[in-house]
């Protein structure tokens, strides 16, 4: 198995709206799209691009904010009140060898393989067995349809 570029760093927030202000207005970063919805996974997700050289984009940062009470971040904010680092996310050609790749070390898979932020199949791994970093597993986007504009 191979693994690919990372595609994203994942920031939890408590707030969508003031980590955009903070991510254009300080770190020169453009906004991807409009945030949306992951109701499966208990989230408010938006994409901003930080700035990249020559004209391109530079590494894209996941804002994901809690929908709800019940939400798997609730946890996380919990313990850290003004947000952070939630998950870094790497890119794999197939989703299902890599899973099989991932198993067969002995590492934790949390929960079945879902569709993504990106609409693409991903999974995470515990990160007790990633170097203490939440780990999310992201199928290639095919036709390059990153997040972009």
């Amino acid at each position: 198995m191979k693994l690919g570029r990372l595609n994203h760093i994942g920031v939890a927030t408590p707030s969508i709206a003031e980590s955009l202000r903070y991510y254009r207005d300080v770190m020169g970063a453009t906004i991807s799209h409009e945030p949306f919805d992951l109701e499966e996974q208990g989230v408010t997700v938006c994409f901003v691009d930080t700035p990249g050289e020559n004209g391109t984009n530079g590494t894209q940062i996941e804002l994901i904010e809690p929908l709800g009470e019940q939400s798997t971040l609730t946890g996380f904010l919990a313990k850290n009140p003004a947000g952070g680092q939630h998950h870094v996310c790497y890119e794999v050609e197939d989703i299902e060898d890599a899973r099989q790749w991932f198993e067969g070390l002995g590492k934790r898979i949390l929960g079945p393989t879902r569709i993504g932020a990106h609409g693409t199949p991903i999974f995470f791994l515990h990160p007790k067995d990633m170097m203490g970093q939440l780990t999310e597993i992201m199928e290639t986007p095919k036709d390059d349809a990153h997040w972009s504009n």
